[in-house]
């Protein structure tokens, strides 16, 4: 038995309850959305129409028989449902693991409700390095010389995100989340950043090995 994926089971299930007939629902990346993926199909909507931040997510939503729509097509969000790397007790999170944290962050931005769904293993006392960016091809090495004043800059060896741009590493100290943000999205060069503002997120769905799910707003436990 794998606790983890017990653990992002039961939030997955738990966030796929927050759905109705009818909504415009964000899918985000990772492998938790995997199991909230499955989770949706298996309510059997026929009228909710969902966009996809990744080809992997689009294709593995397709595959249940979700209908995914472009983005271009609606013009807001009823929900978005997502994961993370880490999650602060007030809510700043890193996210961009799988590279998607630019498109995740326009839709959770495009939301009017943006809900995270994570193991336990997410929460931690305050979020540290790697913080993901996303960084165009297009002088690349001068983008990486303005990030390298913020801290060691790694280039992930990995495929180009969803709109064809690198992933850079930053591993510098985040002290100052806000700052940091605002910093980053100074350089040119840089797409998007992995840092989640607290006001991105509506809600924090932290499942349990035992099926319990924490729901958490802004560092407060509201029910298990």
């Amino acid at each position: 038995m794998d606790v983890r994926e017990d653990e992002k089971r039961a939030a997955a299930q738990a966030a796929a309850l927050l759905v109705e007939e009818g909504m415009a629902i964000g899918l985000g990346t990772g492998t938790t959305v995997a199991h909230f993926l499955s989770a949706l199909a298996a309510r059997g909507f026929t009228g909710i129409r969902c966009v996809a931040t990744s080809v992997v997510t689009e294709e593995a939503a397709r595959a249940l028989g979700l209908p995914v729509q472009a983005f271009d097509v609606l013009d807001h969000l009823d929900l978005t449902v997502d994961g993370a790397d880490q999650i602060a007790p007030d809510l700043w999170l890193v996210k961009g693991g799988g590279g998607a944290h630019t498109r995740e962050k326009v839709a959770a931005a495009a939301s009017d409700r943006f809900v995270v769904i994570a193991s336990t293993e997410k929460l931690v006392p305050a979020i540290g390095p790697p913080i993901p960016v996303e960084v165009l091809r297009f002088g690349l090495r001068a983008t990486l010389g303005h990030l390298g004043r913020l801290g060691p800059a790694r280039l992930r060896d990995v495929p180009p995100t969803p709109d064809g741009n690198v992933v850079v590493d930053l591993d510098g100290p985040v002290a100052d989340p806000a700052g940091l943000a605002q910093r980053l999205e100074s350089i040119p060069g840089v797409v998007g950043h992995g840092l989640f503002p607290p006001e991105l997120t509506s809600e924090a769905l932290v499942g349990r090995a035992d099926g319990a799910v924490q729901r958490i707003e802004r560092g407060i436990v509201l029910d298990s």
